[in-house]
């Protein structure tokens, strides 16, 4: 998929495209009300529209991230809403039957990101997003409603997991990918090291795509 985007927003890598896949495994995506949190140039947003989904929102703090979301909506004639802000704004909207997320993740040294670092920079260990994602995923979506979300092994997916279970919903990992480190990665391969994130020598990272429904299944007693 071509996309086009404006100055400082970042172009989609390979958890973009390892989430559109999982994303077109969603029954309920067809017709059904899909919102694009950390929107960026609106890729997710194209591959939702393309699975065909009955309505989109997007949301961003970057007014550049969504204007290249816009331009990619409108050279395909596709509607959307755009939200600026952070994703809690969604949370007076109607509540969503698919929410895909490719929220910041990477750790830094800094609390949080500036200028198009806010893109990837996610705080010391790699979860000041992630985190409060977790948090309001289950309100954002409807009671039979999917979310999506994409990260890297070194953010700690097993904390996602538990978050997301312990508030009742259902969290499994659905895909996974190894992929060569990109440019932020290698930026700061040695930093990451050196705090324990990733082994000497290491460049190369597991993405994990989770999955969340909103009301974890019944669990049926064993007849036995």
């Amino acid at each position: 998929m071509v996309v086009l985007r404006v100055p400082r927003v970042y172009r989609p890598q390979a958890d973009t495209w390892l989430l559109a896949r999982a994303l077109h495994e969603v029954p309920s995506l067809r017709g059904g009300r899909v919102l694009d949190v950390c929107a960026g140039t609106g890729a997710l947003t194209l591959a939702a529209a393309a699975a065909g989904a009955g309505s989109l929102t997007a949301v961003d703090l970057s007014w550049s991230a969504l204007m290249s979301t816009w331009m990619n909506c409108r050279l395909r004639g596709i509607a959307v809403e755009l939200l600026h802000g952070d994703f809690a704004s969604a949370l007076r909207l109607p509540r969503f039957d698919v929410v895909v997320a490719n929220p910041p993740y990477v750790p830094a040294e800094q609390t949080s990101g500036r200028g198009a670092a806010l893109a990837w920079d996610a705080g010391h260990d790699g979860r000041s997003v992630l985190d409060r994602l977790c948090a309001m995923l289950p309100d954002l979506l409807t009671e039979r409603g999917v979310g999506l979300i994409v990260h890297s092994a070194v953010s700690d997916p097993q904390r996602s997991l538990s978050q997301l279970r312990g508030l009742g919903a259902s969290a499994r990992v659905v895909a996974t990918g190894t992929v060569p480190f990109g440019p932020v990665m290698r930026s700061r391969a040695e930093w990451l090291a050196a705090n324990g994130f990733i082994r000497p020598g290491q460049r190369e990272e597991e993405l994990v795509v989770i999955r969340v429904d909103r009301t974890s299944s019944p669990v049926v007693a064993d007849p036995a």
